[in-house]
């Protein structure tokens, strides 16, 4: 697909939008990169705190690290979905004013979160290797899989990208959906050990395990990562068919406004 393997064609274009992305980022805070730090560790001591220890949704041992392991992706993802919907409209004036590869835009600033997401994902590499003894033979093969979610992240950012050229509610409607979807992924909880009422019906279950196209990669990341376990092969199979499909829809809905996007813009 060209829409992507311009990426490395114009990688020097690419580059500069990523390096005036993360710079203003980050700009003028005294932390910098160690923001992408701060922020998953808050969600996490805020979360660990409301539904481990007052209502004891998390029931694992070293509930933190659990939460962590979940909350790494969800972080990225949710943080790349926002800054894609709206990266193509602030970038308006320069679309109007040139042409080149529009989808480097959106693309860039999935990169630049993607800089936090590597941080952060070592961190737990790190954290889990250390606590957790069982995941030493297992852990590393998170890393290629979460190669594959970042590929799956960057074809939804782009279609949303895209989206939002023609539709302005996209970003908004975006925004609105995060909070409700990440309660419906398994973060804080896993589909095997669903709380509350919810456990007794199995049909619930299987709607929140497979009808959500983030919790397989969750369930797939987090098997080897925090349990020690080898991924199911079906969470795995999943995974890399969302990605492939993600990436599809991100060219094709590329292809429907990159002739008009400065008309639109």
């Amino acid at each position: 697909m060209s829409t992507y393997t311009d990426v490395l064609r114009y990688r020097e274009l690419f580059g500069s939008l990523f390096r005036r992305d993360l710079e203003a980022k980050y700009k003028g805070t005294a932390l910098g990169l160690l923001w992408s730090l701060a922020n998953p560790l808050l969600l996490m001591g805020i979360y660990l705190v409301v539904f481990s220890l007052l209502w004891q949704v998390i029931d694992q041992d070293y509930p933190g690290l659990f939460l962590l392991s979940g909350l790494v992706l969800w972080v990225f993802f949710a943080n790349s979905l926002q800054a894609a919907s709206k990266s193509l409209l602030e970038a308006a004036a320069l679309i109007r004013k040139t042409r080149f590869p529009r989808q480097l835009v959106p693309l860039s600033s999935v990169a630049t979160n993607l800089v936090a997401f590597v941080v952060m994902f070592m961190v737990v590499l790190a954290l889990n290797f250390a606590f957790l003894p069982r995941v030493r033979t297992t852990e590393w093969v998170a890393i290629p899989l979460a190669a594959v979610f970042v590929l799956l992240v960057s074809g939804l950012a782009l279609a949303v990208a895209c989206a939002t050229v023609v539709f302005r509610d996209v970003e908004h409607l975006v925004s609105a959906l995060l909070l409700p979807w990440f309660f419906l992924t398994p973060i804080l909880y896993t589909i095997e050990n669903l709380p509350g009422a919810a456990a007794d019906y199995g049909w619930l279950a299987e709607v929140l395990r497979w009808g959500n196209f983030l919790a397989p990669p969750v369930n797939a990341i987090r098997d080897p990562l925090f349990f020690g376990e080898w991924p199911a092969v079906g969470d795995v199979a999943y995974l890399c068919a969302a990605a492939v499909a993600a990436l599809a829809l991100g060219a094709w809905a590329f292809s429907r406004v990159d002739d008009r996007m400065a008309v639109e813009l």
